[in-house]
């Protein structure tokens, strides 16, 4: 199985939960690589505990060539718009920023039927 090197961008309320249930599924092809983080939360000491590196966006801009999917949790179109700019800006033509849509389509896949806090507004891609 190909494994998909993933980062979290945004380890609020929906990160943290999203970080969690995605290190349950790690024998499934997930690798979490990465977080980016500027606050203490539930998700960078969770990140931490796993031996997950938090970084800052231009230090996960110079991994981003190892880097998938980066799932976007900030619900900041600044950040969205920051990361689309930099990785333009790099070349990366790899890297797939994911929305909140693709994190809540993911949650439903391997989810109890619990449900991903929703806290950000819809701001489409």
């Amino acid at each position: 199985m190909q494994k998909q090197s993933i980062a979290i961008v945004g380890l609020g309320r929906v990160g943290s939960v999203f970080l969690e249930k995605l290190l349950k599924q790690a024998n499934k092809g997930i690798a979490i690589v990465a977080v980016a983080e500027k606050g203490e939360t539930a998700g960078t000491v969770l990140a931490k505990a796993n031996g997950i590196q938090n970084l800052s966006l231009d230090q996960l801009m110079a991994k981003s060539d190892s880097i998938d999917i980066l799932f976007d949790l900030t619900g900041a179109p600044a950040v969205r718009k920051e990361l689309r700019e930099k990785l333009m800006v790099s070349g990366n033509r790899h890297t797939v920023i994911a929305t909140e849509s693709v994190a809540n389509l993911i949650w439903a896949l391997v989810s109890d039927g619990d449900a991903l806090p929703n806290v950000h507004a819809k701001i489409g891609y």
